[in-house]
């Protein structure tokens, strides 16, 4: 059988559950402010504590790879046990992991994130084009096989990223225009939205660039880095009804308590629906 598209599975999730990604980022100073020491066992809690407390109810979940791999084979494990369990619960685990190389190890990459037989198979995983768009190929083809969904660096939160994304392409667009522009192409003729996703942070004063790429936009900078989803319209325009905005440590430091964490996530969500509606 030929699995669902992740487009058509992530446009469901947005529609039922909200259009809400909340990152999983264990990292020191989350940790410490929960009362958790920086090891394993802090990691361990941390982590099930947020999927425990949001998987049933968020459309997607993003762990930040980073941050269980600093502990070794042991995070990796966390990490894998995460995955799964945040999967079974109905959430949509897009994997954060901004991986990008060529041939033989970005199809090693795919094979990682990518491939149902993986342990970390996720339902996306987050890469990066610049050596070139054609090298993400590998991504593309896995994640084609496994209905799952590529989601492509374009332009970035931070600001060190224009000096690469802004930059101008022999033909005179942007180097983040010419991916925008792949990404759309990926994605012609797709329903009810493709698979093939772009990264724009929610921090941009102005894209300055065609954000339509019949695909999901991945929207991080909400909360803690300063933006909020009243911006989105703002930022994203008539695109903005494909938005995924992700929000970390504005939901995580509402831990330990469950209750806070969910109450922070869902104010989000209502948040983000105000503002697309109005936009």
């Amino acid at each position: 059988m030929t699995p669902e598209p992740f487009g058509a599975r992530l446009r469901h999730a947005m529609d039922t559950r909200g259009p809400l990604c909340v990152g999983i980022d264990p990292h020191a100073s989350l940790l410490t402010s929960w009362g958790l020491n920086d090891d394993i066992a802090g990691l361990e809690r941390f982590t099930r504590t947020v999927v425990e407390a949001l998987a049933d109810r968020v459309a997607v979940l993003k762990p930040q790879s980073a941050f269980f791999e600093r502990f070794g084979s042991r995070g990796v494990a966390v990490l894998e046990k995460a995955v799964e369990e945040a999967r079974a619960a109905g959430a949509l685990v897009l994997m954060d992991a901004k991986r990008g190389d060529i041939g033989s190890t970005m199809g090693a990459y795919a094979a990682t994130y990518l491939d149902k037989d993986s342990p970390l198979f996720s339902d996306a995983v987050t890469v990066s084009p610049y050596l070139g768009f054609g090298s993400l190929r590998p991504a593309f083809d896995a994640a084609a096989v496994s209905g799952a969904g590529v989601f492509v660096l374009a332009l970035t939160s931070n600001p060190e990223g224009a000096e690469v994304q802004r930059a101008t392409a022999a033909d005179g667009r942007s180097l983040a225009q010419v991916m925008l522009d792949h990404m759309a192409a990926e994605n012609a003729g797709a329903t009810p939205l493709g698979s093939v996703g772009a990264v724009v942070g929610a921090t941009l004063a102005d894209a300055g660039a065609d954000l339509a790429v019949n695909g999901p936009l991945l929207a991080p900078g909400i909360g803690a880095q300063g933006a909020t989803p009243a911006d989105l319209p703002r930022v994203f325009g008539a695109s903005v009804g494909n938005v995924v905005p992700s929000v970390s440590r504005g939901v995580l430091r509402h831990g330990p308590d469950a209750s806070g964490l969910r109450e922070a996530a869902g104010r989000f969500a209502d948040e983000v629906r105000t503002a697309v509606s109005e936009g």
